[in-house]
């Protein structure tokens, strides 16, 4: 894996643990020498993993809309920082770029944008993983209801198994490492990557 992109709050939240999480997933991913894609803020949890991100040495891509460059305070220091018109165009960037995806602790935001890739896995448009930090049980409540849902009949086994989850980076990394698409989630065809 060459990049991860990483969705997560432009507010810090409440526990420290949150930012202690996106540091140790900064440090991480330097270590390995993964990249890092983001929304290109430098507020919240978004600029604490930016910031570690760049004193680790590591890569780091934002994408950003022109909207926001003054909202969410484009993060100045970047390797790069792209800045595209609309979300739709930040979300579609992010996913070209990455190898993977994972979210730390966030709002609606960040759930949106970690769903659509799952989605898109699901329909076979890309082969990458996609993973919660599930920080001190963070989206264990966000865990059930999958459950529910799959219990329900309404999310299938086979796709349930496609969101990894982990309570630290190193073991999220390596799961994204070793995960493999399932025949339901391949891509169709070529162009599909």
């Amino acid at each position: 894996m060459n990049r991860i992109c990483v969705y997560c709050g432009s507010n810090p939240g409440r526990s420290a643990s949150y930012e202690a999480a996106a540091k140790q997933l900064a440090a991480t991913l330097a270590q390995q020498g993964i990249g890092l894609v983001y929304g290109g803020a430098s507020v919240g949890i978004m600029g604490i993993l930016a910031t570690e991100m760049l004193a680790q040495g590591g890569e780091v891509i934002g994408v950003i809309p022109r909207l926001l460059v003054d909202k969410e305070v484009a993060h100045p220091g970047l390797t790069e920082l792209k800045i595209v018109q609309s979300m739709h165009q930040r979300k579609a960037q992010m996913a070209e770029l990455a190898d993977g995806f994972i979210a730390l602790p966030g709002g609606l935001g960040t759930l949106e944008e970690l769903f659509e890739m799952l989605t898109w896995s699901v329909l076979g448009l890309h082969s990458k993983p996609c993973a919660l930090l599930n920080v001190d049980g963070y989206y264990d409540l966000l865990c059930a209801f999958l459950e529910h849902a799959r219990t329900e009949q309404f999310v299938k086994p086979e796709h349930h198994a496609m969101l990894l989850s982990a309570n630290d980076a190193q073991t999220l990394v390596a799961q994204m490492a070793g995960y493999r698409t399932p025949a339901c989630g391949r891509p169709r065809d070529a162009e599909a990557r």
